[in-house]
């Protein structure tokens, strides 16, 4: 059964005066909707200008055929999907590698002494490499005169235009240039689903993992792709000694990010991807927080 939602309405403007809404009702999609949403809507759909304030009153979901399941109307909205793991102590993110140290350099009970009474805070203290977790590698992680994540433009990390190639790897570990053909990709943020992601943090993860070939680094590089990322151990093959696609991607100055997850939940195309890391200089490796924003459309 369709869901509607009847509730009243305050809306304060920053400029003084206000507008309110009695018995207002909409259609929803699910079963819920919450009310930041509610006055998000409200402030778009009226196209208010300098809102403050919104209270949302004696809000009731109900089921009820929608009213307008003919209409062509749609609003166009973003949906956030997390694409990283998260980092906690004693993570080991590759073998080898030592897992970070998270703890209290001021805990709440010893802040405390400095505040008044009922005032507190914590500030951390983290030790660890930064080939920990979900992490972009820049240009300087292989090469000695590459940019580092200072001096990496924004504009590389940030809202990239992306899409998914999904390379199951079930049917191949072994990733080519031929996965990458019949498709636009110049310009784009290539995201790699493998599924590899199910074993985060288990001794499968570590090893006979899905990696691209040298040939597909040289087909991605002469597409002039912005970033390639992949929810595997590692974007080369670890079996062996040489890194080809990190040398061929790294000297074009094209980014990659490993250990994503969480690539099943987004479409194949009209996607942005986001993987920022802290403007670090002399750091060529760093975790972050990677997301995608996924375009979407809901009825009025």
């Amino acid at each position: 059964m369709d869901k509607r939602v009847r509730f009243d309405f305050e809306v304060y403007f920053t400029n003084g005066g206000n507008l309110k809404g009695e018995d207002f009702r909409l259609d929803i999609m699910g079963d819920d909707i919450t009310d930041r949403e509610l006055a998000d809507y409200i402030i778009e759909d009226l196209r208010l200008l300098m809102a403050g304030k919104v209270n949302i009153l004696n809000k009731q979901i109900f089921s009820e055929p929608h009213k307008r399941k003919s209409a062509k109307e749609h609003s166009p909205t973003e949906r956030l999907i997390e694409l990283s793991h998260t980092i906690e102590e004693g993570l080991i993110t590759y073998k080898g590698l030592p897992a970070p140290h998270i703890c209290d350099y001021l805990s709440r009970k010893d802040s405390q002494k400095f505040y008044d009474k009922g005032t507190e805070f914590q500030i951390g203290n983290i030790e660890m490499v930064t080939n920990t977790g979900t992490y972009i590698d820049c240009p300087f992680h292989r090469f000695e005169n590459g940019k580092d994540t200072a001096e990496i433009e924004l504009e590389k990390f940030a809202e990239l235009d992306a899409v998914v190639f999904r390379i199951p790897y079930s049917e191949t570990l072994e990733i080519t240039d031929e996965h990458f053909r019949n498709r636009e990709i110049r310009n784009k943020a290539i995201l790699i689903h493998t599924g590899w992601d199910r074993h985060w943090n288990t001794e499968t993860y570590y090893e006979n993992h899905p990696y691209l070939t040298e040939s597909a680094a040289e087909y991605l590089k002469d597409c002039q792709v912005k970033l390639v990322g992949i929810d595997s151990h590692n974007i080369d093959d670890t079996a062996g000694k040489s890194r080809p696609v990190h040398t061929i991607l790294l000297y074009a100055e094209i980014l990659i990010v490993e250990h994503l997850c969480n690539l099943d939940k987004l479409p194949d195309e009209d996607i942005t991807f986001t993987a920022a890391p802290p403007k670090f200089k002399g750091v060529g490796t760093f975790p972050v927080r990677a997301f995608a924003s996924v375009k979407q459309t809901l009825q009025k």
